[in-house]
């Protein structure tokens, strides 16, 4: 990462203040320093390390040209991350966990398609020959859509990664992306389960001092990626048509018959079958008597 994380940096935007000790989850003991007026301090050496260590990962995501979606609906997280997504091109979902966002993602890709034909229907003229209540109807629509999944728009597959702010509120998205294997990096406090995690940043993920301090070196480490990659000469809109026309050139060759196997036989019966001109003809009743006499 380009910026070097400072302990004294993350210990005044208080990511070490954890919850109180009674609502704590055990599985987080590995991470908590020390308990003080009945309040768990997580310790920051491990944060920073686990920064550096899912900054390195999310930079190689990013470098290689896929999406990385962003979660938090916590009114004191939302802004914050919705700020810093847009500004490394990655989508996000704060307002709220659409279920099967996911596991039914072509469902939700038919919504997002529903907003463009609006867009169409507006430009083209079609939506002024709609009576004036059906044009209510249709703009409530496209503005429901506009607020829950205006951000996935350019989303076009399921994304490489997600990064959940408080993933005891956001346990459904979890839950969808650990059923599609999808990896998880995460701000995790000390009354979740970082178990089911793949990059644990353990943080407090209440105050919006401290997730704008963990969200901004994210986000640094995910633009830095792209930056990479687009020195690399590399696009996404490239890569996409790429691996189209090798789907359509793997459909078009037809699959490879086997050769049927031919059973070995010795020599007398490979000269017995050059011989035989015709196939043998059963004899007839006639025949047969005829023989007898």
């Amino acid at each position: 990462m380009a910026r070097k994380i400072v302990v004294k940096d993350l210990l005044e935007a208080g990511v070490h203040f954890g919850h109180l000790t009674r609502k704590w989850n055990p599985n987080m003991a590995p991470y908590i320093y020390m308990e003080r007026n009945g309040i768990h301090i997580i310790n920051l050496y491990k944060t920073a390390a686990k920064i550096e260590e899912a900054g390195e990962a999310l930079k190689k995501i990013a470098g290689s040209g896929r999406k990385i979606l962003f979660v938090a609906t916590k009114k004191q997280a939302k802004d914050i991350v919705a700020e810093k997504a847009k500004a490394a091109n990655m989508p996000y979902i704060t307002e709220r966990w659409p279920g099967g966002m996911l596991t039914n993602f072509v469902t939700i890709r038919k919504a997002v398609k529903k907003m463009a034909t609006i867009d169409r229907m507006k430009q083209d003229g079609t939506f002024m020959t709609l009576s004036k209540k059906e044009r209510l109807a249709v703009d409530r629509l496209r503005t429901k859509l506009e607020k829950n999944l205006g951000s996935i728009s350019d989303m076009s597959r399921l994304p490489a990664a997600l990064f959940v702010v408080d993933t005891t509120r956001e346990h459904i998205a979890v839950a969808e992306a650990l059923k599609l294997n999808i990896p998880i990096f995460a701000m995790v406090d000390t009354n979740s389960d970082p178990r089911v995690i793949d990059y644990v940043i353990p943080s407090n993920d209440d105050a919006s001092k401290s997730i704008d301090a963990i969200m901004s070196f994210v986000s640094e480490a995910v633009i830095e990626g792209l930056s990479e990659r687009k020195s690399g000469g590399k696009d996404d809109e490239d890569e996409e048509k790429m691996e189209k026309a090798a789907k359509k050139d793997k459909a078009a060759k037809p699959a490879k018959k086997e050769k049927a196997e031919v059973p070995s036989t010795d020599k007398e019966d490979v000269e017995a079958m050059k011989e035989a001109k015709e196939p043998v003809r059963q004899k007839s009743k006639k025949e047969v008597l005829k023989e007898e006499e």
